[in-house]
């Protein structure tokens, strides 16, 4: 019974994450520029988050996920801003002139960057929540193995797009490539900037 529940996590967490956005925009990036791991590492911060939000759509912690979404503004704020301030570092990096060794540091940084930005977007439980439902998983009473395997599987599944996309894109981290990252990086940041003044104008004040 467990195994069908992390089936099931898996294709939803694969579903959550594969639309491309923003998290999807640094993951590329990052991976041309600074190198598999480092995208690959910040794809993780955002399979963790859905995890997250994963976890409380799945055991049915109604009482997180209404806190969350009440405070929706505030934190659409704070990743409107965190993505403009991402955007002006992405849109001022240096291109790359050959492969970088990246340190823990490093990882960290992108990892909890990315990790953060996911869960300031509280609609996603609305998101996990209604694919839930909508696969009838909703209103089932499950029993705390089921619940983890779900929520594991909603974790392998994101952590399986990102490896996918990730892996795909550093098949394209040649020279030749390299060589228009200045570019890739004003666009990369002009984009992500403007995804965050989105965020901040769509804001209901």
């Amino acid at each position: 019974m467990e195994i069908s529940f992390f089936g099931q996590g898996v294709a939803i967490g694969f579903a959550i994450a594969a639309p491309v956005g923003v998290i999807g925009l640094l993951c590329i990036n990052r991976t041309l520029t600074q190198g598999y791991l480092v995208g690959f590492v910040s794809g993780l911060g955002a399979a963790s988050a859905d995890a997250i939000y994963g976890s409380i759509a799945g055991f049915g912690l109604s009482l997180i996920s209404n806190f969350l979404i009440q405070q929706e503004f505030w934190l659409r704020l704070l990743g409107g801003v965190f993505l403009c301030y991402l955007g002006v570092k992405t849109f001022r990096q240096p291109p790359a002139k050959q492969t970088t060794s990246s340190n823990s540091q490093g990882w960290l940084n992108a990892y909890f960057s990315t990790f953060l930005l996911t869960l300031s977007n509280p609609t996603t439980i609305i998101s996990f929540a209604g694919v839930f439902a909508s696969v009838g998983l909703g209103s089932d009473r499950r029993s705390l193995a089921e619940a983890m395997a779900l929520v594991v599987g909603v974790f392998a599944g994101s952590t399986f797009w990102w490896l996918l996309l990730c892996s795909s894109i550093s098949v394209f981290r040649q020279q030749a490539i390299l060589r228009r990252m200045h570019l890739l990086n004003r666009i990369s940041g002009v984009a992500i900037v403007s995804l965050g003044l989105l965020a901040i104008f769509s804001l209901k004040i």
